[in-house]
């Protein structure tokens, strides 16, 4: 009987089909194996539905609530996740202007580079710092061109599954505990860049030296570049709200000045804050 109650759950569940995103859409580009969708989300509440391809979301402003069969996430500026294909969830939508960048990925996307479309199952929220960066160069790629390279966006696209595949909030086991301990400091804690590094060890339960060693291996990254990315992306999240200057946004995030946020800026992104604001406030 339990059974039966699920499939039927199951079949009453709305499939969304390619292109597919609740609320009004201000871009769509459509590529060989890729569809991009820019989407400002208008509804309040989003019963449970699935999607017919696997997809990122990337929450460009505002805030929203996703929940699946497992967790919920109350996503803000900068937070991206990941749904393979048929992976149910609903959305809850607070007041105030919420709007989502949305990349879906055709089962010939995968195919095509080799690589399994489960490399991440079921639904993910991505932490690292990395693969954040790679979906704001993305999302700057389709804004500044209008027939952007799809050779760029794919090797953008790889780049940051790569990153997120073996990093998403899923425990993993073969981890020691002082990894996911140092690595929830690191990503929820807004000034952890301020942290020594006897500090971080004394969090994560093992001695500084072991951290300058492993660190590496589990995170993809030296230390001192996975703090440089953290306060890059913690300051991409801040200028979406048009309140915040470049140097308020330099001095939240850690850096010693504007001119220094400027020049590490242009050192991850390719490009200006500036023009990252300019790109931004684009539909």
């Amino acid at each position: 009987m339990h059974q039966t109650k699920i499939n039927v759950i199951c079949f009453l569940m709305l499939e969304l089909k390619t292109g597919q995103f609740y609320g009004v859409t201000n871009q769509t580009l459509q590529l060989q194996a890729l569809i991009i969708t820019d989407t400002e989300y208008t509804i309040p509440v989003v019963d449970w539905h699935y999607h017919e391809n696997a997809y990122f979301t990337f929450i460009i402003q505002g805030n929203v609530i996703e929940g699946n069969k497992k967790e919920v996430y109350h996503c803000t500026s900068g937070d991206l996740l990941f749904h393979n294909w048929q992976e149910a969830h609903y959305n809850i939508k607070p007041k105030g202007f919420t709007r989502g960048f949305q990349i879906e990925l055709k089962q010939h996307w995968f195919d095509q580079y080799d690589i399994s479309s489960d490399i991440m199952e079921g639904s993910s929220n991505i932490k690292h710092p990395f693969a954040k960066l790679e979906m704001y160069r993305i999302f700057a790629t389709t804004k500044q061109d209008e027939n952007p390279s799809e050779a760029a966006i794919d090797s953008l696209l790889i780049s940051l599954l790569s990153a997120a595949s073996g990093y998403t909030t899923k425990k993993v086991v073969d981890k020691p505990l002082w990894v996911n301990r140092l690595r929830q400091l690191l990503n929820d804690e807004p000034e952890s860049h301020l942290f020594s590094l006897k500090e971080l060890a004394n969090v994560a339960g093992v001695h500084p030296v072991h951290i300058s060693r492993s660190f590496p291996i589990y995170f993809n990254n030296t230390l001192s570049d996975y703090l440089r990315q953290l306060k890059i992306q913690r300051a991409l999240a801040l200028m979406s709200n048009p309140i915040h200057t470049l140097s308020s946004i330099a001095a939240s995030c850690g850096f010693a000045d504007q001119s220094h946020f400027i020049r590490i800026f242009k050192q991850y992104q390719q490009m200006s804050p500036l023009s990252y604001k300019k790109l931004i406030s684009r539909c």
